[in-house]
């Protein structure tokens, strides 16, 4: 990035401040890759069409739309959710658009959750909730391929709380520990970028075509792009919030001393900076995640670990989708996470395959 600033003839050093606009001219010159390029491709109905047959290919799952069911705002769709014996295992509403009062970002919740109540199963309302750009005129909603994994993710909380098999609504569903409850959804992700999955559903817009092997290549090799500065800007933060929840002696601290403090312990460099400062790191101080932020980074080693597993098996190898939708989508809180995962797994996991997905190890 410094010799690309003192090519253009400018005379500064690189300040974090920058780091994001030379990483994006970086990005272009070595992949000639523009994220832009890929938006013609994701069709917001496709991409669901897409998302749909994966969860029918990994576990039976029929999602058919209900007219006929209440809705709370026009924009909503609302699917019937079925076992592949045709019983009903839930209910999945799906709200796409932004809208006035509506907040930002991506979530799911539940209308209601899955229990058991007089020997019978109570089944799940399970909602997810988007942001994405409504169609216009001629044009679909498109989105970006990020937009298109955020789908992914979502619907793999949701499978969480619709797969849910467990007597007590507090352990049921998502009701596991921060660290454990992105597993489900993170792993989804995988699926969205799998070149298999991607011809069914990532189809030019105005031509049919599926995205080209080329496309598929470049969005692969520009991934892992930056991913030491994503990876250090993450860590740093995780680590600046231990500091702060490991403090034993009572007094006033510096804010500003003890975060210097903290990123020079981890040898941090100049142009990267810690990704919140403390001031306004909603996480840890009023969002549920005191030291616990580490959590995403967890997540993302089981998630890679997991999904290398299907890998070795095939991406919708049906023995590995049904270990994986018994002892965990299933289970909710009901048992130690760890003893959950290597159930499934057969061993703990290892952080290898979140690294070699960075490109931070070699394959």
């Amino acid at each position: 990035m410094q010799a690309l600033i003192d090519k253009e003839g400018e005379n500064f050093k690189l300040e974090p401040w920058d780091w994001w606009y030379y990483a994006e001219k970086l990005k272009k010159e070595k992949y000639a890759f523009d994220d832009e390029t890929l938006r013609p491709y994701f069709v917001l109905e496709n991409v669901q069409k897409g998302l749909f047959t994966v969860a029918n290919k990994l576990y039976g799952l029929q999602l058919t739309e209900r007219t006929d069911l209440p809705v709370y705002h026009p924009d909503v769709k609302v699917y019937e959710v079925k076992e592949a014996d045709g019983s009903v295992i839930g209910i999945l509403y799906m709200d796409f658009f932004p809208r006035e009062s509506k907040r930002g970002g991506a979530w799911m919740s539940s209308f209601r959750k899955q229990y058991k109540k007089d020997g019978g199963n109570v089944v799940p309302v399970i909602q997810t909730v988007f942001n994405f750009t409504k169609p216009t005129g001629d044009k679909p909603s498109l989105l970006s391929f990020d937009e298109a994994s955020t789908m992914f993710h979502e619907f793999g909380h949701a499978l969480h709380g619709l797969l849910s098999n467990c007597t007590y609504i507090s352990l049921s569903g998502t009701a596991v520990p921060r660290d454990f409850v992105e597993l489900p959804s993170q792993i989804m992700e995988n699926w969205a970028a799998e070149p298999e999955v991607l011809k069914m559903y990532a189809l030019n817009y105005k031509t049919g075509e599926p995205i080209p092997d080329e496309l598929i290549e470049k969005m692969k090799n520009a991934g892992h792009f930056n991913q030491g500065f994503i990876t250090v800007e993450f860590m740093s933060a995780a680590l600046l919030d231990m500091d702060w929840h490991t403090i034993i002696e009572q007094k006033n601290y510096d804010v500003t001393e003890f975060e210097n403090a903290s990123l020079e312990k981890m040898h941090m460099i100049p142009e990267i900076v810690v990704r919140y400062r403390s001031t306004y790191f909603a996480h840890i101080f009023s969002g549920g995640y005191s030291s616990g932020y580490y959590s995403y980074a967890w997540a993302e080693v089981l998630d890679a670990d997991a999904f290398e597993a299907f890998k070795e098996n095939g991406i919708f190898d049906q023995a590995t989708a049904r270990a994986f939708r018994e002892n965990i989508l299933s289970m909710g809180g009901t048992d130690d996470p760890m003893k959950l995962y290597v159930q499934f797994r057969g061993r703990e996991p290892k952080t290898e395959a979140m690294l070699k997905r960075k490109g931070l190890l070699k394959n």
